[in-house]
């Protein structure tokens, strides 16, 4: 099932949104060249919101203590997070943004 989360045009390229959907906070992430990704919204290390974070193409940076990851396998690239986070599906439908979530 997919879930309209915002428009498009709401997040600007290079930035993040936070969201929940159910019990869940998840980053929308517009990278600088616009694709879309999703990933879990707290840091697997500190517990701190990743939608807060600095964003490029390929990756969020935690802003508190700077572990980074990849925004498609949602593995940490950098210390001091070793554990990874989730990623989730991402449909761009008529300008719409959409999760893709379990029913």
């Amino acid at each position: 099932m997919a879930l309209r989360i915002c428009a498009l045009e709401d997040i600007k390229p290079g930035k993040s949104l936070r969201v929940r959907v159910g019990e869940e906070a998840i980053a929308i992430v517009r990278t600088p060249s616009g694709e879309v990704r999703a990933i879990n919204d707290k840091c697997s290390h500190g517990e701190i919101s990743l939608s807060e974070g600095f964003v490029d193409d390929k990756t969020i940076e935690c802003w508190a203590h700077g572990a980074k990851f990849d925004l498609v396998t949602g593995h940490p690239l950098s210390l001091p997070a070793y554990e990874p986070v989730a990623v989730y599906e991402v449909l761009i439908e008529n300008g719409d943004i959409f999760l893709e979530i379990e029913a």
